[in-house]
């Protein structure tokens, strides 16, 4: 499938979460197998290309593409979840949205110092979510090769946020 027609399939929901925010529903495209399919291909080769031995991929969409990737590339996958779901000793960040603030965790265990992590989730927007993934890759000695999205809201400049670091989105809107 083309990146026309996968941007094709992405749904505007109006006031969501709340009033004034343009939500974009990609579970359309979860739902074909065929363009599903064309999105980790897409994914997959560029995430290749920095050859990572860690995919984070961020609560809750950054779950559906990162063990994917994961598995294709032979790299391991760590949770970035929100507060309160991981069992064992955590490091946490807090961190501005779009519409409110929020907290990430993971393990303390889950990077090691040196392992080279690249960070994917399904959307970018302001890039808070993924500065502050990033951080916790970086608090553990970890290093970010780059961020990975299926959709970049380009008008929110959310890669000015990430440091200047390899950002790939396969649609921009």
């Amino acid at each position: 499938m083309t990146v026309q027609e996968l941007t094709a399939m992405i749904r505007d929901i109006p006031d969501f979460p709340k009033p004034g925010i343009l939500f974009r529903d990609i579970t359309p495209i979860l739902a074909d197998p065929r363009a599903l399919r064309a999105v980790l291909d897409h994914l997959e080769t560029w995430a290749a290309s920095d050859a990572p031995e860690m995919i984070a991929g961020i609560e809750a969409r950054g779950f559906m593409f990162g063990p994917p990737l994961a598995a294709r590339l032979g790299a391991g996958f760590v949770p970035v979840r929100k507060p309160g779901k991981l069992p064992h000793s955590i490091v946490s960040e807090s961190y501005a949205l779009e519409y409110g603030e929020n907290t990430l965790e993971m393990h303390e265990d889950a990077v090691r110092p040196g392992q080279k992590v690249l960070i994917v989730d399904d959307l970018l927007a302001t890039g808070g979510t993924a500065s502050a993934a990033a951080s916790l890759v970086r608090q553990l000695g970890g290093e970010v090769s780059g961020f990975l999205f299926m959709v970049e809201l380009a008008a929110l400049d959310g890669r000015s946020q990430l440091g200047g670091l390899p950002v790939r989105s396969l649609i921009g809107l």
